[in-house]
């Protein structure tokens, strides 16, 4: 009589086993297709039924916040210009979603059937009421100007997704990745310290409470238009521009996938001859800094700060094209 009660032991001991494996897949399933609720940053308490499974952001920065928290597969589209190297650091990640928006109407927003869109406050929030009526859930997040927002964007758009976890191993790596640079940054003596004017299309852009500014900051970077009071969304005047008189200039690269010749803007810099006795045009440092990294505004400011640092101070911080913080195991 033992050994059948042996076999009935071994019988049941694998049907509890199975049983265990089939009820921590549909606590898995179940997790998924809880519904939760999100606060977003104008004070709304939003609805979200299940972990969404076609999202839509607004922008570039919260597209590459969002893909470093969620696999592609899970983007409704993606901004026009993540897959332009000119603009984009996650490239091959924006190949992989093939809807592309720009500014995109309710109506189209609502033709790709997002189960979650987030906009930042910036953009245009006449679309939220009526995406809402639509029954869309909406988050509006910041529009982040500093890394301490950039931070709490991240965290924001993590519990949005119904991945608060990944968007706590963003934060640690950033964490990281900023100390790492920040150990050689106080290697560098002041008397080292260089100078930069920032070139953008966006001519209000890159004065003192802004990210480029503060990526400077941790560069060990002077932001010239910092430096000379010039706050962001100010425009710098080219006379304002002769006397920072600035070690370097960070040129301008964008070009809309060609369609953009961005060599006539520069032109009205370099070829200015109110400007051809500042330092920086006649000691020939006319830099081109990735712009997918020094316009910035997710988890990949990192990058930015290094990117910076890189170009002024050489090949102790080199940074190599393409470069993506994500928390989602490969």
């Amino acid at each position: 009589m033992q050994k059948p009660f042996r076999w009935i032991l071994a019988i049941m001991l694998v049907l509890n086993l199975a049983c265990l494996a089939g009820c921590k897949g549909n606590t898995a399933e179940q997790k998924d297709n809880a519904a939760y609720t999100v606060m977003d940053v104008q004070g709304t308490s939003v609805n979200i039924q299940s972990k969404p499974r076609r999202i839509l952001t607004m922008s570039m920065s919260t597209d590459e916040i969002m893909l470093g928290l969620v696999e592609p597969e899970r983007m409704a589209a993606v901004n026009a210009m993540l897959d332009d190297p000119a603009s984009s650091n996650v490239v091959e990640l924006g190949k992989q979603v093939a809807n592309k928006i720009r500014y995109p109407s309710v109506e189209e927003i609502a033709a790709l059937q997002p189960d979650l869109v987030i906009i930042p406050d910036w953009g245009d929030l006449s679309r939220v009421a009526a995406l809402r009526d639509l029954g869309i859930p909406v988050v509006v997040c910041k529009g982040p100007r500093s890394l301490q927002e950039i931070k709490e964007t991240i965290t924001l758009l993590a519990q949005a997704a119904g991945e608060p976890e990944r968007g706590a191993i963003l934060l640690s790596k950033m964490d990281k990745k900023l100390a790492d640079i920040g150990e050689k940054v106080e290697k560098i003596p002041a008397e080292q310290r260089r100078s930069v004017v920032l070139i953008s299309l966006m001519k209000g852009y890159g004065g003192a409470g802004c990210c480029f500014d503060e990526a400077c900051q941790l560069a060990g970077v002077i932001n010239g238009r910092a430096a000379a009071g010039i706050k962001n969304g100010e425009e710098m005047s080219k006379e304002k521009l002769v006397e920072i008189n600035p070690d370097i200039l960070f040129l301008p690269t964008y070009n809309n996938h060609g369609q953009f010749d961005i060599n006539r803007f520069r032109s009205e810099y370099l070829d200015d001859p109110s400007l051809q006795n500042m330092q920086a045009i006649k000691n020939g440092q006319l830099l081109e800094p990735d712009e997918g990294y020094i316009y910035n505004c997710s988890q990949d400011f990192v990058f930015a700060v290094q990117e910076i640092a890189y170009r002024v101070y050489g090949d102790k911080f080199k940074l190599p094209p393409q470069q993506h913080l994500s928390a989602i195991e490969n």
